[in-house]
């Protein structure tokens, strides 16, 4: 009589492909996350030389928003049947709300502390870009980017 044999994790994956799926989309979305979230720091405290907190997070803002959904499209959701002109309208909205989360993190810093640094005005801009991230995830998933079954 022959022993059942233990499944690998690579057997149970492929048992469970939803699962496998979500994993696959975190990682890439936490590693697109990540370099948004740096990237968008970084451009903010280039900017912030020249310009006022909430022009430099507009600018910073929108052009990591474009290439973080089309980063997005093509690595964590790959295989969606979602458009290119739908995911960008729809990262447009959520645009919004990032940008008034994060202008609201930098205007409430600046009322508390006018003579602010900038560091300081990063160092909130980081978890309220990274609280807005994860919203992001789930409206796109959910929403957006849905795998049709």
């Amino acid at each position: 009589m022959r022993k059942p044999r233990a499944r690998s994790a690579t057997a149970t994956a492929s048992a469970r492909p939803g699962r496998a799926a979500l994993g696959r989309e975190v990682g890439w979305f936490v590693a697109i996350g990540l370099a948004s979230t740096v990237a968008q720091a970084l451009a903010y405290w280039v900017l912030r030389r020249w310009w006022p907190p909430l022009s430099a997070n507009l600018v910073s803002l929108l052009v990591v928003t474009v290439l973080n959904t089309e980063a997005n499209r093509r690595l964590t959701f790959r295989g969606s049947a979602a458009r290119v002109v739908r995911a960008h309208l729809a990262a447009g909205a959520l645009f919004v709300v990032a940008y008034a989360t994060t202008s609201g993190a930098v205007l409430l810093l600046r009322h508390l502390w006018p003579a602010a640094p900038t560091a300081a005005e990063v160092s909130v801009l980081v978890p309220s870009f990274a609280l807005v991230t994860v919203v992001r995830f789930a409206v796109l998933r959910l929403l957006v980017f849905r795998r049709r079954r």
